[in-house]
């Protein structure tokens, strides 16, 4: 029988991993002092009774700092596409000209930035809190391998201390990411 032990440590990492990658894009998608793409792109829109992703119906630029151009490839769904727009979350109301929706970010109030980083923390959380529910399912796993004799006791001892390490690797990148973004809301 082969031995476990890298197989179930790579797939830990390789869960953390995708765990920590939700994160960076969850957080891409909370508004900072400055426009950015990422606040519309996961944005879904009606479009021929399908609800299609903002990026795969426009091209979306940031001209200015505190401005976002939405250009609809077919401009038939100009209307549909401000129509979302204005059902997100975003607290913005949207510009249409005929031909492109501006987005005019106004600038956040002291209060609106508490609670953005308050939510950061939260979003930061939640994935702390699935980064230990993947260490839990790992350390099953190297218990089950132990009782069925895939590993040594030693091999098993070394592999809950990887796992260990590991975790506290992928939680300081957690925490890495959440400093970061918190520093971006609270300076904007």
């Amino acid at each position: 029988m082969e031995n476990p032990y890298e197989e179930i440590l790579l797939e830990a990492e390789d869960r953390m991993e995708k765990g920590v990658a939700v994160l960076e894009g969850d957080l891409r998608g909370i508004r900072t002092g400055r426009a950015s793409p990422a606040l519309v792109e996961g944005i879904r829109v009606e479009y021929y009774g399908t609800p299609t992703p903002l990026q795969q119906l426009a091209s979306i630029s940031v001209p200015e700092a505190r401005l976002l151009v939405v250009r609809p490839f077919d401009p038939t769904a100009l209307k549909e596409i401000e129509r979302a727009l204005q059902k997100s979350d975003l607290g913005v109301s949207p510009s249409n000209d005929g031909k492109v929706i501006r987005l005019a970010l106004p600038p956040l109030s002291e209060e609106q930035r508490k609670k953005l980083a308050a939510r950061v923390k939260d979003v930061a959380e939640q994935t702390r809190v699935a980064l230990r529910n993947i260490r839990r399912d790992v350390l099953k796993q190297v218990d089950a391998s132990e009782e069925k004799s895939a590993l040594t006791e030693d091999d098993a001892r070394k592999l809950r201390d990887d796992v260990q390490e590991t975790i506290k690797r992928f939680e300081g990148k957690v925490t890495e990411i959440l400093d970061r973004k918190t520093k971006e809301i609270l300076e904007g």
